[in-house]
């Protein structure tokens, strides 16, 4: 037998490899030799106005080929002059576009300035400053001099707030009062003041580039509007399928595509200018699928019209036709053709890239850098101070500054004596 075939993409050659998969496995079924060659104009046939047919199917009305095998969509003007099996796979009409006009705005789209790992990295961030405060200002006798008399002003609780009311440039006092205190605040504001910058500078960048895209679900949404360009394979099924339809929206693209002459040559250059932007592919959705896997750029509209099937042409009247329509029926009830499409349409895409430009971790690391640092230095300034307190009373007592340093960190450490009010002290001194 002689063989017509297309070669949908040339560059890669999956498309063709599945073919000659399929004709393998049917020619090892019914037992037959074939020989492949390619269809000479590159179409898959169209009747023109004198009524002859061109492509694979005028291939094989003219008997220059015994059968046609390629992504072959059945219909009924096909079916009047060649014979056509069983469908072998399920298609219909979908749009291909970029992922940035097809995603529509989320619920949570504020936070996408920022990626997971740096929201995660400001939470470590806000929960350790108010940590550190909370300590520095327990352990300063600048800011906590008479600890056996005085309530400390900076509690757990009134450490987040402080924290959280300078992370949104609102305040909220008292401010710390000793070196150390000041340290760590001030490190936290300068942390604060450049994350909100990247922040604010991001959101801004994101929402100007999303006013320009536009959400694009269904062939409703592509008619309604006129910001992108669409188009589908000249001379093809899906052409015929928007042109005889009595749908308003269909024609309304149907005229649209012919007034505006947005017709391509190939399935490569409607996945070349979808690849592109501001261009939306309208093509059968198993070609689409296919264009998606191999283009992690690129994804199909979830609504799928016109659902029809691809089949094997030969000649009309032909003996094949029955035995072939067999032979598809029992690898399909066999699973082979699920198997084969699994295999061949399996995405390369790793990983699907955010839509909006995102502020990684790695690129702000040198503000986190200097926020550790000015923790660090906060809190080691506030056991320096302690100690030389600490020192000073030692000589005073004539004791050692370790023993004095422990009764300084058990006294302002602890929960009983530190937070004890000032009027049950002034009981206590009343009493003999």
């Amino acid at each position: 037998f002689f063989i017509t075939q297309f070669q949908t993409y040339k560059k890669r050659r999956k498309r063709k490899e599945l073919n000659i998969k399929n004709i393998r496995i049917t020619a090892k079924k019914l037992g037959f030799k074939y020989r492949v060659q390619l269809v000479k104009d590159g179409s898959y046939g169209r009747q023109d106005e004198n009524g002859n047919w061109n492509g694979m199917i005028g291939e094989v009305m003219r008997g220059e080929a015994d059968l046609a095998i390629a992504p072959l969509t059945l219909t009924a003007a096909r079916e009047k002059v060649v014979g056509m099996t069983k469908p072998f796979m399920q298609t219909g009409i979908s749009i291909l576009l970029r992922k940035d006009i097809s995603e529509e705005t989320g619920l949570f789209d504020f936070l996408t300035p920022f990626t997971v790992e740096t929201w995660v990295g400001l939470l470590i961030a806000y929960l350790g400053t108010a940590a550190c405060i909370f300590i520095a200002a327990r352990l300063s006798p600048c800011e906590w001099s008479q600890p056996q008399s005085e309530q400390n002003r900076f509690s757990l609780l009134h450490s987040l707030w402080y924290t959280a009311g300078a992370l949104t440039l609102q305040g909220a006092g008292p401010h710390p009062s000793a070196l150390s205190g000041r340290v760590i605040c001030c490190s936290w504001w300068l942390f604060t003041i450049v994350l909100l910058a990247c922040y604010f500078c991001n959101l801004s960048s994101s929402k100007s580039s999303e006013s320009t895209h536009l959400t694009v679900k269904g062939f409703e949404d592509l008619a309604n509007q006129e910001m992108i360009e669409y188009g589908c394979l000249a001379g093809s099924s899906t052409l015929a399928f928007f042109k005889n339809s009595n749908n308003p929206v269909y024609r309304r693209i149907y005229e649209h595509m012919e007034r505006s002459k947005s017709f391509v040559s190939s399935v490569d250059e409607g996945v070349r200018r979808a690849k592109e932007g501001n261009f939306a592919f309208i093509g059968e959705s198993v070609s689409l699928d296919l264009a998606v896997a191999r283009h992690c750029e690129l994804v199909r509209a979830h609504e799928v019209i016109g659902m029809r099937g691809y089949s094997i042409a030969t000649a009309l009247g032909s003996s094949l036709i029955k035995n072939f329509s067999v032979a598809i029926l029992q690898l399909s009830e066999a699973g082979e053709l699920a198997y084969l499409r699994s295999k061949w349409w399996a995405s390369s895409c790793i990983a699907d890239k955010a839509k909006s430009p995102t502020v990684q971790t790695h690129s702000i690391k040198g503000i986190f850098l200097i926020l550790s640092l000015g923790l660090g230095l906060g809190t080691l300034l506030a056991v320096l101070e302690l100690t030389f307190k600490s020192r000073r009373h030692a000589v005073e007592q004539r004791k050692s500054c370790c023993t004095v340093l422990n009764e300084e960190l058990r006294l302002r450490l602890g929960t009983s004596n530190a937070n004890r009010p000032q009027e049950n002290v002034d009981k206590d001194k009343e009493k003999p």
